[in-house]
């Protein structure tokens, strides 16, 4: 049995504030799976923004007068909702009509922001791939063309991709305990602004869905197994459900809001936990994924080689897009700007604007996201590097509530 706290009050109002958000945003609520009767509250009250509002002012003041516990998880749990609140704050600002700058967005959302990126750091990896990829026509043309030898062929998409999936569970479980009866269901989908997504269902199970608008690269299908699923989203869920809602009866984590400090956390944990799982992915494509998709092994470490070395181009995404919405740049010269420094095709560069259109500074929690976090696991390591101690504090990270203000060496949660 759980104690009562005088920040129980404040989490269920938080949780029927983002459902109240949801009503006018409906890409808001990520995953809910607390009581079905505060959703339909929601639903059929529908408050208007300047309501929400208002009563996100006095929660966040409510909070903010409650004593901070002694307790290192309580004062995180205060923090929490502290800063998840006023997250929601600054989404009612947005959707009231509030125009932000890409940067002023990217803090007041997500509690975190992109120190920007000069088009010579771009140009300089660019210029390493140019020597690695010597031949005729643009260095883009030239990188597709080599891609193109490494595509799943779309009858082995569904068997290659579950393959992945299970080893990276198998690798997970070998490190992290989860609920016995946690399972996912995987579904393909098209016309989407991404490509791969995890739907929380609560009961630690989960829906991930495959966009096959485009084709997949065989690195994606590592990519998307540990990223969507173990331990990635599916894996810090779970685990949020486990020890904290189910086992504290902390209800302000059954909901989680997209455009919140949470997907900080979540998207760069999910992306840091691809190399945790899979610190040996050259051997494993080879190994395993190329022959399974009629892929020739023998050109799996060139092909790694050169996936590490364009990944270095991911914070051009932040770059672009902050210009895009910053109004710097047209929506066309935007493209163009992926095109070039992100070195995709058009099409993925039409389908990257997709995203930025519908998810805007959201862009940041990948990369940035992912560095705070590999920080922060290899801050806590200490002189311990071995890949045990690594899970051990990635795992404590999965399980907890803290948020990109906790991820930097002088926070308070260290």
């Amino acid at each position: 049995m759980t104690t009562p706290s005088p920040l129980d009050a404040a989490a269920e109002q938080y949780v029927k504030l983002a459902l109240a958000v949801g009503q006018h945003d409906g890409n808001y609520v990520d995953a809910y799976y607390g009581p079905e009767a505060w959703a339909k509250e929601a639903e059929a009250t529908k408050l208007p923004l300047p309501e929400i509002a208002a009563r996100a002012a006095a929660m966040v003041a409510a909070v903010e007068a409650t004593p901070v516990p002694a307790d290192e998880l309580l004062a995180m749990r205060h923090r929490f909702l502290l800063t998840q609140l006023r997250s929601l704050e600054a989404r009612v600002r947005m959707l009231s009509g509030e125009k932000m700058k890409f940067d002023e967005e990217s803090q007041a959302l997500y509690g975190a922001k992109d120190p920007g990126h000069t088009d010579a750091e771009f140009e300089a990896v660019l210029t390493q791939l140019d020597k690695l990829l010597p031949g005729p026509g643009p260095l883009v043309e030239r990188l597709d063309r080599f891609r193109s030898d490494f595509v799943i062929p779309k009858d082995k998409l569904d068997e290659v991709f579950r393959v992945a999936i299970q080893e990276a569970r198998r690798r997970t479980l070998q490190h992290v305990e989860l609920p016995a009866n946690e399972h996912f269901t995987l579904e393909y989908v098209t016309n989407k602004p991404w490509s791969g997504y995890n739907w929380y269902k609560g009961n630690a199970t989960s829906v991930i869905q495959i966009n096959t608008d485009l084709p997949f690269y065989i690195l994606r299908a590592i990519d998307l197994a540990a990223h969507e699923g173990y331990p990635g989203h599916h894996v810090y869920n779970a685990l949020l459900e486990q020890h904290l809602v189910r086992g504290r009866g902390w209800v302000e984590l059954t909901v989680y809001p997209l455009y919140s400090p949470m997907s900080l956390i979540a998207e760069g944990s999910a992306n840091y936990g691809i190399d945790v799982a899979f610190p040996d992915a050259e051997a494993y494509l080879r190994d395993v994924l190329f022959p399974l998709a009629g892929l020739d092994p023998k050109r799996a470490a060139t092909y790694v080689a050169v996936e590490a070395l364009a990944a270095k181009l991911s914070y051009a995404s932040n770059e672009g897009a902050r210009r895009y919405l910053d109004g710097q740049l047209s929506r066309e010269a935007t493209r163009d700007w992926f095109v070039r420094y992100g070195l995709v095709s058009v099409e993925r560069a039409t389908q990257k604007m997709s995203f930025i259109d519908s998810y805007r500074a959201y862009v940041i929690n990948y990369n940035l996201g992912q560095d705070l976090v590999k920080q922060y696991v290899e801050r806590h390591m200490g002189a311990d590097t071995s890949p045990e101690r690594r899970w051990q504090v990635f795992r404590e990270l999965l399980s907890s509530m803290r948020l990109p203000a906790d991820l930097h060496p002088a926070s308070k949660a260290e």
